[in-house]
């Protein structure tokens, strides 16, 4: 007879004593998280969009590799035949001026609009611009023909005589995207890992599982598109603004105490960790909860996760991930856990000035709770850092803050 195949151990999880209580509530959101996004698609047609004409959007597709090259052939077939029929050649581009950017209440996100432009090789003020376009459309011909992914460095030292400055041929790199539509993603282009996982998460593309990846988890790579099957039992994603906070968390294996997912992109998220983040919201069927600084500037970081950046409006439909939770810590925070004085730093005349252009945001706007919010930021000049919890003890933030804020279902 055959040998019997060994069953698998199974993981030793140390829930905490009060994880039922504590995630009661986050449990009730998950619940309405899963039904909103199973009825999202159904409704989308229906959205009212206000003032904004949905016609005239910019959309762009998540494409393979062959329809993405064959759509760069289109586009150099048809200046060939301009060139040879004597019209010049001329790219037209879609623009992405923030009077083409608008934020659709609906969608909760910023969107492209129609407007375009173009840029013609005869101009001697855009002959420059022209080519290092043309240039760009060719060498991510060449990488999707061989199945690779390079990253912007990469493609900048291919001619740095021509670029000169890596702000060009990246610039060019989402002009590009819009000009064929697709996603930033589908060029193949990257850029090199930032952002970080660790938890109760697990992919079969190469079977890895986040919480066997040691105190400082998993890179999140930065062509999500090679992550396959994600698998979870955890009730939430919990985002975090700052590296610090992260290995805080990761160290104190907090999400195997309240199964959780744990995320950072140490600070300004990049196009990787947003795509993998809206992955697992929207596979997983979970909620996201995000803890960042209590400043303009982490709430500025949250709203690129949420609505998305204006730079990359044309791609918002994959890149943002709305009805993110702000669970902390938030401006009323400060007096409702005691943080002592030291820890509440003076706002500068920037902060200040930021806060006032952020509480006018549309997004913002929509979510009274927010404003209010906001409106205590500039009206006690005060904000605190996440790590301004570690007064109270170094495991503070992971033995008593964030089993409180999950207890009280306190986020908005």
């Amino acid at each position: 007879m055959p040998p019997k195949k060994k069953s698998k151990p199974k993981k030793v999880v140390n829930l905490a004593e009060d994880a039922t209580e504590v995630l009661a509530k986050v449990r009730e959101l998950r619940k309405k998280t899963a039904a909103k996004i199973d009825e999202e698609g159904k409704k989308e047609n229906a959205d009212d969009y206000g003032d904004f004409d949905p016609s005239t959007m910019l959309k762009v597709e998540d494409l393979d590799t062959g329809a993405v090259a064959e759509k760069i052939e289109n586009i150099a077939q048809r200046i060939a035949k301009d060139v040879m029929e004597g019209r010049g050649y001329t790219f037209t581009v879609p623009s992405r001026a923030s009077s083409n950017q608008h934020y659709v209440k609906s969608l909760d996100r910023i969107v492209l609009g129609g407007n375009k432009g173009t840029r013609t090789f005869s101009s001697v003020s855009e002959v420059r611009k022209t080519t290092i376009t043309a240039r760009c459309m060719q060498l991510i011909h060449n990488i999707l023909g061989k199945g690779i992914h390079i990253t912007k460095r990469d493609l900048f030292y291919t001619d740095v005589k021509l670029f000169v400055k890596q702000a060009e041929s990246d610039g060019v790199l989402d002009d590009l995207s819009t000009m064929i539509g697709c996603t930033r993603s589908n060029l193949n282009v990257v850029a090199s890992d930032k952002g970080l996982v660790v938890g109760r998460v697990q992919e079969d593309g190469d079977p890895i599982d986040c919480t066997r990846m040691g105190v400082g988890g998993k890179a999140i790579p930065p062509y999500t598109d090679k992550i396959d099957n994600i698998q979870s039992d955890a009730e939430f994603i919990l985002l975090v603004e700052k590296d610090a906070v992260y290995m805080r968390l990761a160290e104190d294996r907090f999400y195997h105490r309240y199964p959780c997912i744990i995320i950072t992109a140490k600070g300004q998220p990049d196009v990787a960790t947003r795509m993998f983040l809206r992955r697992l919201k929207y596979e997983l069927k979970i909620p996201v909860l995000g803890l960042f600084d209590s400043d303009p500037y982490g709430l500025k970081i949250l709203s690129v996760y949420m609505s998305g950046s204006k730079n990359m409006s044309y791609d918002s439909a994959h890149l943002t991930t709305p009805d993110i939770k702000w669970l902390g810590i938030r401006p009323s925070d400060l007096d409702r856990y005691g943080l002592p004085e030291q820890c509440r730093l003076d706002m500068t005349d920037a902060d200040i000035s930021t806060g006032k252009i952020m509480i006018e945001e549309d997004f913002i706007k929509a979510n009274p709770k927010w404003v209010k919010e906001m409106e205590l930021m500039l009206k006690t000049k005060k904000k605190a850092e996440i790590q301004a919890l570690s007064s109270f003890g170094f495991q503070y933030i992971s033995e008593d803050y964030l089993p409180r804020k999950l207890r009280e279902g306190d986020w908005i």
